[in-house]
């Protein structure tokens, strides 16, 4: 594996601090929080080390919607220091110059499987569906990934992915707890945890459980029997007392607790509107709809629910529930100040986020909806942060907020610009200039210059 030394003795630094996860002291059946419940998987993660870094005379995208030209961006300790014109003061840094290149907090993927369904694409691999029964909430996705993905590394140097969102596959109507990732080497997925992320939830609707799991002679089958199940798995969790350890309730009431976060894949706005009311009913909120290829037909409703809309650029008619899929899907959303996340599920598409939120952003302006640029780089940044409800410490440039940060070598949402460095918590991971800075997995051959025997 071609990767720099720090960064080898930190992976090991890290593999080793894994070993000493916490043990589940609690067989007693004691009742405890969902947060309590999820200690024996905790973070390991560590920051691995970087300098003090000013970036000078660069186009800033904070990612809140804010754009300076000729900025700097000040970053030490694995923290953003300052971000501002160049009036700011850069003693005490190494500094880059950035003329002619723009900045941008590091991208984050709200849906990916990557690790889960890593390539090799080979059936050996295919972690990510548990699709044994309608209902698997006791599954966590982070206890199927695969470190060693080569898609992590293709993410980070291609489309500058510093966070992502590993989910379950969408056979289930609940599908498992996610895991939210920071976009590091390492040997262990407890080292690649986000430090204080919260879980997320996989739920999914429409076609995908109904045709699972009816091809199977069993409910569901229909759309109605998707919600009939759903509704009597929470009526189920709402009972549950914590007397007895119950893998899947602990999920659910997590989530009814509100320290779990639900991401719903929903294609159609009328299954959309109804899981709305189901939430409502049982008493837990929807963070984010995935994929919400019709999204565009409700998004006041959405506004109104506080709940992002996790889309695609362009992705159509594969099924009858993407029939109504149109280009202006984030463009009519934006419309409506609704939160608006352009997301992958695939494991090409997270290495060109920027280039599909500048597709939507084309095809608004197109039928006359103009879109700030600094508000498209929030759809990849900010705005997935907030809905993975890790927005107080990534997502925008801001002092205090981790250094995730991409140096590009041209406009983001230009096609022929790329990452040039990629730092993640200030540690510089990714260097196009160095071939020294260009970590690649064990499983890939790499690009011209890469994965060469030292």
């Amino acid at each position: 594996m071609t990767l720099m030394k720090p960064i080898l003795a930190c992976v090991a630094a890290l593999s080793l601090a894994a070993c000493a996860t916490s043990s589940d002291s609690d067989r007693t059946g004691t009742s405890r929080s969902s947060s309590e419940i999820a200690t024996p998987y905790a973070s390991t993660y560590e920051r691995y080390p970087g300098r003090p870094t000013a970036l000078v005379g660069a186009t800033v995208f904070d990612g809140a919607g804010n754009r300076i030209d000729n900025g700097t961006v000040l970053f030490r300790d694995g923290e953003v220091v300052a971000v501002g014109d160049a009036s700011l003061e850069t003693e005490g840094y190494d500094r880059i110059d950035g003329s002619g290149k723009f900045v941008t907090p590091g991208i984050i993927d709200i849906h990916s499987h990557l690790g889960d369904y890593p390539t090799p694409s080979v059936d050996a691999h295919s972690d990510g569906n548990e699709a044994t029964s309608p209902t698997t909430p006791e599954v966590w996705a982070e206890h199927s990934v695969w470190p060693q993905d080569p898609g992590f590394t293709r993410a980070l140097a291609n489309g500058g992915v510093t966070s992502l969102q590993i989910l379950p596959g969408s056979a289930n109507l609940m599908g498992g707890r996610s895991a939210t990732l920071k976009n590091v080497p390492a040997r262990t997925v407890q080292a690649m945890k986000f430090p204080g992320a919260p879980y997320g939830f996989k739920m999914a609707c429409g076609e995908n459980p109904k045709r699972v799991y009816g091809n199977k002679g069993r409910m569901p089958s229909t759309r109605m029997g998707n919600f009939a199940v759903n509704r009597q798995t929470w009526f189920d969790a709402k009972a549950y007392d914590g007397e007895k350890r119950d893998l899947a309730k602990e999920t659910l009431k997590g989530v009814l607790d509100g320290d779990i976060l639900v991401h719903n894949h929903c294609y159609r706005a009328d299954e959309m509107a109804f899981v709305m009311d189901m939430a409502k009913e049982m008493g837990y909120k929807v963070s984010a709809f995935h994929h919400a290829v019709e999204a565009y037909k409700i998004g006041d409703l959405l506004r109104e629910n506080d709940v992002c809309s996790a889309i695609w650029a362009d992705w159509y008619g594969f099924k009858m529930e993407a029939y109504d899929g149109i280009l202006e899907n984030a463009a009519f959303l934006q419309r409506e100040n609704a939160c608006v996340v352009i997301h992958s599920d695939d494991a090409n598409g997270i290495q060109r986020l920027n280039q599909e939120a500048a597709k939507a952003q084309a095809a608004g302006r197109r039928v006359g909806i103009e879109i700030d640029d600094a508000q498209v780089i929030r759809w990849i940044t900010l705005n997935p942060a907030k809905a993975m409800g890790i927005d107080a410490m990534t997502g925008s440039l801001e002092p205090g907020k981790m250094a995730d940060l991409v140096l590009w070598n041209g406009d983001p949402l230009s096609v022929y610009s790329r990452p040039e460095k990629v730092w993640v918590d200030g540690a510089l991971l990714f260097d196009s200039s160095n071939p020294e800075l260009r970590p690649v997995s064990d499983f890939e051959l790499g690009q011209p210059g890469e994965g060469d025997v030292k």
